[in-house]
C-alpha cells in the first residue's frame, strides 16, 4: 500500500489544477502517487457527482496515479472535526506517504483553506501511537509524513519554492480538461462559473509561465511549506 506521495484535494480536480504538472513529473521519475478527494464536488454548478467521478478517473489515467479514493465528506461544509481528521488519519496510515500535497493555505473557496488545516492536523495526529485505528479489521501503525506542501489555487499566494514543470505542462492541461463539465466549453449550455471561463483556462498556462519567468524556466508550479526546507546540496536547483 505504501506510496511516495499522497496528494489530497477538497474536490475532484483540485490536485490536477494545483500540482498536476509536479505529480506528472514525479511519476515520470518513478515515484508512486495516490490521490485522495475529500468530497465528491457535489455542490458544483456544472455536472454532477457522477460526472465528476468519471472525469476524475479519466484524469487519473492521464497522469498515471497509482490509486484514487474519495472520502465523500460534505462538499461546502468541510470542518476540522475529529470525524474528518480520523478519516484522513486512516488513509495516511494505509498509504504511508513520505510527502503530502494539500490545498492552498488561503483561497477563494472556503473548503480549500479548511482542507489545508484539516489535512495538516490529520498528518500530525497520524503519527501519535496512542491514537488507535484499524483497517479491514487490522490495527494500523502510526505514520507521520515527512513534509506537507500546499499547492496554490485561485489566489496568488506567494510560493516558498517552485517546481520546474516545463516538460509536463501539456499533460497537466490534458488532465484538467478531462473535467469537461467544469471548464471552458463554448458549446456547453450549462451556467457560466468563474472556473468555466476561457480566461480561467488560459490562466493555468500564463500563471505557470509567470512563475517560470521568475525562476528561469518555461513553466513552474508554486508551493508553500509548513517547515523550513533544508537542501543536502545544490544539484536540483536551476541556475
Amino acid at each position: 500500500m505504501k506510496v511516495d506521495i499522497l496528494a489530497i484535494g477538497a474536490h475532484p480536480d483540485d490536485v490536477e489544477l494545483g500540482c498536476g504538472g509536479t505529480l506528472a513529473k514525479l511519476i515520470s521519475e518513478g515515484k508512486t502517487v495516490t490521490v485522495v478527494d475529500l468530497t465528491q464536488g457535489e455542490l458544483g454548478t456544472r455536472g454532477t457527482n457522477l460526472t465528476r467521478a468519471e472525469e476524475a478517473a479519466n484524469a487519473s489515467k492521464i497522469l498515471g496515479f497509482s490509486d484514487r479514493v474519495n472520502l465523500k465528506m460534505k462538499d461546502g461544509f468541510l470542518q476540522n472535526s475529529e470525524e474528518y481528521q480520523m478519516q484522513i488519519v486512516r488513509v495516511i496510515r494505509k498509504y504511508q506517504p513520505e510527502i503530502v500535497f494539500a490545498n492552498s493555505i488561503d483561497d477563494r473557496h472556503p473548503d480549500h483553506a479548511k482542507a489545508s488545516k484539516l489535512i495538516s492536523d490529520a498528518c500530525f495526529l497520524s503519527g501519535l501511537v496512542k491514537i488507535e485505528t484499524t483497517l479491514d479489521n487490522e490495527n494500523q501503525k502510526a505514520w507521520r509524513p515527512k513534509q506537507i506542501f500546499n499547492y496554490i489555487q485561485w489566489k496568488n499566494v506567494t510560493p516558498h519554492f517552485v517546481v520546474d514543470v516545463s516538460d509536463f505542462m501539456s499533460k497537466k492541461i490534458e488532465a484538467c480538461l478531462a473535467y469537461k463539465t467544469q471548464f471552458y466549453d463554448p458549446t456547453s449550455k450549462e451556467p457560466m462559473t468563474p472556473i468555466s471561463s476561457k480566461d480561467f483556462l488560459e490562466s493555468l498556462t500564463y500563471r505557470a509561465q509567470d512563475l517560470g519567468r521568475l525562476s528561469g524556466v518555461d513553466f513552474a508550479e508554486g508551493f508553500t511549506s509548513e517547515k523550513l526546507l533544508a537542501f543536502k546540496n545544490f544539484d536540483g536547483i536551476v541556475l
